[in-house]
């Protein structure tokens, strides 16, 4: 059970290292799409060194005048 939670925790460090180099970080604005991309991305974790390239779009709906 040890190894499987170290697995996790090690896939997860590589997908944050991936949005790391990708400069997510730097160019957060705390919209929903950047924290989706920033999550699907270190979701990803080492599939991100193999080509995937995840992106997220969305809308947050807008509060009524």
């Amino acid at each position: 059970m040890r190894v499987g939670r170290w697995m996790v925790v090690v896939w997860l460090v590589i997908g944050g290292l991936a949005a790391g180099q990708r400069h997510y970080y730097a160019h957060f604005d705390g919209s929903c799409t950047k924290f989706a991309t920033i999550g699907l991305t270190m979701i990803s974790g080492p599939l991100n060194y193999i080509g995937l390239n995840p992106t997220a779009n969305c809308k947050a709906p807008q509060p009524s005048r």
